[in-house]
């Protein structure tokens, strides 16, 4: 798996692609989850009035549902991916994303708008598994961390821009054309796939499907004290994020009356992850991934204390949201990949199966918090700083009792 050739580490197991466009290949297909989640904020006003939807919260089902088919599919993908291979999965997800994408454009009624968002999801669960594991294939250690450096700038920038590049498709055509976008880079990234992407898994190197063994693998990985509790502290400070994306339009639009300005007012704030995450890269090595993760947990616990109280007290307005909001992205963006890390760390010999388990326990758990914030969503921002405070404070509990209540200090060996 990390069989290499001499010119520059490059490896030999995603031939004929060179380096530069492996990377590529792998952002572009990790791009599509983010994409297909952040393009459609600023339509959701448009599929509201187009299906009559009375309740504004309701809304927010466009995204939620998307994100519990993400969260359902990566169950599945790795574990699927470790018998068959990486390409046929790879290639059978992105087909039901483009499928998806053509129901979404064609759809009759709500319903089945989100019954092809769901779709949807379990489409680019695919796409998200599938490329850490390909990336694994081919590289370890450093080159590895460098690939999925690169990788991750251009899916931790997607988020950013694809409020701003949804509305901009908004400007010339109606909500139904956003779908039609991501059918069209959905089709061209799996044609791109089929073209250039080799199977990176050896079939010696494959594993068996048979219940015992798949559920041995999730029984060691459920019963590991520092995997399950890393992944569900992180499952609650994702929880915030994803009341914070699910409420987004409601908050600058009904709140701020920012109207077509609110993408530019949310990639601002979500410009503060891109920070966290190229700091995160550069300091990571040095300090240890427990004292940056900490001190970001640290902080984004500060930061939902003062959204609190500034709310409670009626004095929150906009630059000060933002300010707060942007802290929140970028401790976020310090903390999370870190946690990732911490959780997986003891989950070398099952890695595939861990890290598909891993993703769907922080994502379920996510939509559930996120999805009790967002539908208590009244018109002011209280209900979502008491959640988001709520679920912060569980995360940092969860993580003293994984720790022992020693914060900031690495270990030696990994908690059992």
């Amino acid at each position: 798996m990390s069989d290499v050739n001499a010119d520059g580490w490059v490896s030999s197991g995603h031939r004929p692609m060179g380096f530069p466009e492996f990377v590529i290949v792998i952002a572009s297909i990790m791009a599509l989850n983010p994409l297909a989640m952040d393009m459609m904020l600023p339509a959701l006003p448009n599929i509201g009035t187009a299906f009559s939807i009375p309740v504004a919260n309701q809304l927010q089902l466009v995204l939620s549902t998307f994100l519990i088919g993400f969260g359902a599919g990566q169950f599945v993908m790795g574990p699927l991916s470790d018998r068959f291979g990486r390409r046929p999965v790879l290639l059978g997800g992105m087909a039901v994303y483009a499928v998806a994408s053509v129901l979404a454009v064609a759809a009759p009624s709500f319903e089945t708008l989100l019954l092809a968002r769901a779709l949807q999801g379990l489409g680019t669960s695919a796409t998200r598994v599938i490329a850490t594991s390909i990336v694994r294939d081919c590289y370890v250690g450093r080159r590895m961390a460098s690939v999925m450096s690169l990788a991750m700038m251009v899916f931790i920038a997607v988020p950013v821009i694809a409020p701003s590049f949804g509305q901009a498709v908004l400007l010339v055509t109606a909500w139904r054309g956003i779908f039609v976008v991501l059918m069209l880079y959905g089709l061209l990234a799996l044609a791109w796939c089929v073209l250039r992407l080799p199977e990176t898994l050896p079939e010696s190197e494959r594993r068996s499907l048979a219940p015992a063994d798949v559920l041995s693998a999730f029984r060691q990985t459920v019963t590991n004290r520092q995997t399950i509790g890393y992944a569900t502290a992180a499952g609650s400070v994702i929880g915030a994020l994803f009341a914070y994306v699910f409420c987004a339009q409601q908050v600058f639009t009904g709140i701020y009356h920012l109207g077509r300005y609110f993408p530019i007012a949310f990639a601002a704030i979500a410009a503060g992850t891109a920070v966290a995450g190229f700091l995160n890269a550069q300091l990571v090595g040095r300090l240890g991934m427990r004292v940056i993760s900490h001190g970001a947990l640290t902080l984004y616990t500060v930061v939902a204390g003062v959204m609190l109280l500034t709310e409670s007290l009626g004095v929150l307005p906009l630059a000060l949201f933002m300010v707060l909001s942007a802290l929140m992205m970028f401790s976020f963006g310090m903390m999370v990949a870190n946690f990732t890390a911490l959780a997986m760390e003891p989950q070398g010999h099952i890695a595939g199966t861990a890290s598909s388990l891993y993703g769907s326990i922080t994502t379920l758990i996510g939509i559930v918090v996120g999805m009790a914030i967002g539908q208590s969503f009244d018109g002011t921002l209280l209900p979502f700083s008491i959640g988001f405070f709520l679920s912060t404070l569980a995360a940092l509990g969860i993580v003293l009792v994984v720790e022992k209540g020693r914060l900031f200090k690495p270990h030696h060996r990994p908690v059992t």
